[in-house]
């Protein structure tokens, strides 16, 4: 019986082994897709989240029978709370890939993003698909070590999402106010991303040594850079270049 037992304990590692390289794949297709203004790669995303969600409803209907069934205690309880965690996770990130993709799929076949973003978008993308990486080979070598990098690792992914809103704020921003709030959300998918990841990547931390790694102070929702720049003035000189510039 605890042969069987400690197999279906593998079994969800591996149902959630699963679900990050679907993750991973999602952010790497939705950034392609927003990059390229490409549809096909964004519906590929969208049409993706479901296999996702139910992967999510059956890791957890499983976890709470083995709970039910097994009673456990010590590590593999560790590992079977944590999972609840890990996988609600998992599913909030691929979220947010499906966000980048409605993005793309709202603006064709006009480009999401300008070309003087370009390079700042694809950045946070390469850092979501690291950090994705990293994730998924955490979870499958129960490195506590490196699960625990991952939060400084998330450092790259606020850098960049300054650098975009420093871009969209700019006095000679010249894409007009729709482009700006859609570029800020951009910023903020990627960011809440790399987010979700970091608290995955604690739990396997707990998983595997039964203590969370310390907190790091994040930014605030609305980043400091917004305060200090789009006062009224501000927003009434991106708002009369935006006619010209969306049309």
């Amino acid at each position: 019986m605890r042969d069987a037992y400690h197999e279906e304990l593998e079994a969800l590692q591996a149902g959630l082994a699963e679900v990050g390289r679907a993750i991973t794949l999602a952010i790497e297709t939705a950034t392609a897709g927003l990059l390229d203004c490409d549809l096909t790669s964004a519906e590929k995303v969208i049409d993706g989240d479901e296999d996702i969600d139910q992967w999510r409803r059956e890791i957890e209907r499983r976890t709470i029978d083995l709970i039910a069934r097994q009673q456990p205690v010590a590590s593999d309880l560790r590992i079977l709370a944590a999972t609840f965690r890990i996988i609600s996770d998992f599913e909030r990130a691929g979220d947010h890939a499906v966000h980048l993709a409605l993005l793309t799929r709202r603006r064709y076949p006009k480009p999401a993003v300008p070309p003087e973003a370009r390079v700042t978008v694809a950045t946070m993308g390469d850092i979501a698909s690291r950090l994705a990486g990293a994730l998924l080979e955490t979870l499958v070598t129960s490195d506590a070590a490196r699960a625990a990098s991952i939060e400084r690792q998330d450092d790259a992914m606020d850098s960049a999402y300054r650098e975009l809103l420093r871009q969209i704020l700019a006095p000679d921003w010249g894409y007009g106010v729709d482009t700006a709030l859609d570029l800020a959300q951009v910023g903020r998918y990627y960011e809440r991303f790399a987010d979700h990841l970091v608290s995955a990547g604690k739990q396997i931390v707990f998983q595997v040594t039964g203590q969370y790694s310390p907190a790091a102070k994040k930014s605030p929702s609305v980043h400091p850079l917004f305060a200090e720049r789009t006062g009224p003035l501000r927003l009434h000189s991106i708002a009369s270049e935006s006619s010209k510039a969306d049309e």
